[in-house]
């Protein structure tokens, strides 16, 4: 991610994975394998949404507070690809049902064209959890699963309680965003692995460990504080997703009994989805119940029933974010809509990025972004439905520019033989 340009720099921050041998895969493909697409499917209208964890933004940075954004600009595509940030509210997840729930580095890797999409009726779900040294919160947990079981029709196969769990911290970079450390990664994927055949998504449930007073902090801000435990959560299903190439999400567990018992009163309104749950859980198992899984096979991706980078239609994110989705989607020509009333913590300039003419559109907000998405369906030049309309540009030839060669060109040849017949 690009967290500050400059004129003479770019300010970037890194997630790495370091300290295991189970991590690297030779034959992996990395994040940053680019694969351009040839063209561009015209039969469908597909936007991806995005608004990244952990950058402080306006809208989408709480508690699944862009989910009416989501609801509104799906109802001008065909399919709304985002990514669980978006959508995820604790308890709620009000995902429109033209909505794909993406792991947000699987839709980096689908726009730099190295992995696919496909839909599914159902997803097998296994959830992982931390064996809570309070029973009764990691009771909460399994209700939780169980409750998805017995109202949405989850396929559960299996809860996985681990009693070494990994260790999860929150922290925030020097630009003010939310990132962290996870320790004992390698437990995870052990424990993972172990029921590869059992599932086809993955659902984990784990403790963040945040300094004390961060809670009310959080909740006495009125929006005002990044929220510290997303970034930290992005990061480990950034890893699970790349390692494993299953949809994952991650919900964090109550630390102790103490923060259980606490009541924050009246919050914002975009952070009362965490006010008043428990368990944060229910919004992930709704997600990856129908998430869909993730096409790796090359010679698959030309499938017709896999959405790859030639059916994104457009991108939408919050202005001045820069990372490797905008930056894939300037090189694959795939338009992008930045929102600047989602005004958030990256200091980035797009319009000094090499996008090709009508291919990057800032606009005030997601009201105006559906009459771009709108315009572009409709294959409506923006600028043809505003005033002033510029004068057409003409562009005059002088008659005695200097020949390249002395043979013909194509449309002399042709008076030629016009005038002779």
């Amino acid at each position: 991610m690009v967290s500050r340009t400059t004129s003479k720099n770019y300010h970037c921050e890194l997630g790495t994975l370091s300290g295991t041998d189970v991590i690297s895969r030779p034959s992996r493909r990395s994040i940053f394998d680019f694969e351009r697409r040839k063209t561009e499917t015209v039969d469908q209208f597909n936007a991806i949404l995005l608004v990244p964890t952990g950058i402080g933004a306006e809208i989408g940075g709480h508690a699944g507070d862009a989910g009416p954004v989501a609801r509104l600009l799906a109802s001008a595509c065909d399919h709304l690809i985002t990514h669980p940030n978006v959508t995820n509210a604790s308890d709620i997840n009000e995902l429109p049902e033209n909505g794909l729930y993406v792991e947000g580095s699987v839709i980096a890797r689908m726009l730099m064209g190295t992995v696919g999409l496909q839909k599914v009726r159902s997803n097998r779900v296994l959830l992982v959890m931390d064996d809570h040294e309070v029973a009764g919160i990691a009771d909460l947990v399994v209700n939780a699963a169980s409750a998805a079981r017995a109202t949405l029709g989850l396929d559960c196969p299996r809860v996985i309680k681990m009693s070494s769990p990994i260790q999860m911290k929150a922290e925030y970079s020097s630009s003010g965003t939310a990132v962290g450390r996870i320790d004992g990664l390698e437990r995870l994927y052990d424990a993972v692995a172990a029921h590869r055949s059992e599932f086809d998504a993955i659902a984990i449930a784990s403790v963040i460990d945040v300094p004390l007073g961060y809670h009310r902090e959080y909740f006495d801000s009125s929006g005002e504080m990044v929220n510290p435990w997303g970034g930290v959560e992005a990061m480990l299903t950034h890893a699970v997703s790349m390692h494993f190439d299953v949809p994952s999400a991650h919900a964090p567990m109550i630390e102790n009994a103490e923060i259980l018992n606490t009541f924050f009163g009246i919050v914002d309104p975009r952070m009362s989805a965490e006010a008043v749950s428990n368990c944060f859980l229910h919004c992930i198992l709704k997600g990856l119940h129908r998430a869909p899984q993730i096409v790796t096979d090359l010679a698959s991706l030309n499938s017709s029933n896999v959405i790859t980078a030639s059916d994104v239609s457009c991108v939408i994110i919050p202005n001045g974010c820069v990372g490797l989705p905008t930056l894939a989607a300037l090189e694959q020509g795939i338009p992008v809509i930045a929102v600047t009333e989602n005004r958030n913590r990256m200091q980035n300039d797009l319009t000094t990025l090499p996008f090709e003419p009508g291919k990057l559109f800032v606009v005030n907000n997601y009201l105006e972004a559906v009459g771009v998405m709108t315009a572009l369906k409709a294959g409506v030049a923006v600028g043809s439905v505003r005033r002033p309309l510029p004068d057409t540009s003409v562009s005059i030839v002088s008659s005695d520019t200097p020949r390249m060669s002395k043979q013909s060109s194509p449309s002399e040849s042709l008076a030629t033989e016009e005038a002779t017949e």
